[in-house]
């Protein structure tokens, strides 16, 4: 008789439908659920994919950071040497060098002639 009393205080089933509450998600309780237990490695495969994509995003982030660096410094660099280049022109042009060699108490003169004549 007793048996039966033990019997007839257990629910049917064995299985008690829990609401889930703010209270049970903040302390953890709901994963202890049997939902969450049968899909423990899904959840680590996606906090992994998580991870591996945040990592990701951070380092394309530095090389863009790196490219534009260096994008900025190749534009400095070309106009540096656009400015050397000019200043190269500037003193190799022959009225400069006919100045400068003037000015050295020279009997340099430059030539009249043209250093080839062309035949017909």
């Amino acid at each position: 008789m007793e048996e039966e009393k033990i019997i007839k205080e257990e629910p049917k089933g064995g299985k008690k439908k829990k609401r889930t509450s703010l209270k049970s998600i903040l302390g953890g309780d709901i994963l202890a659920t049997d939902f969450f237990r049968r899909q423990t490695k899904l959840l680590v495969l996606i906090m992994i994919f998580i991870i591996f994509y945040i990592h990701n995003r951070y380092a394309s982030q530095q090389q863009q950071i790196e490219i534009d660096r260096l994008k900025k410094e190749l534009i400095d660099i070309k106009y540096d040497a656009l400015t050397r280049s000019s200043e190269l022109m500037e003193k190799s042009r022959q009225s400069r060098i006919e100045e400068y060699i003037s000015t050295k108490e020279s009997d340099l003169q430059t030539s009249t002639n043209p250093p080839y004549e062309i035949k017909k």
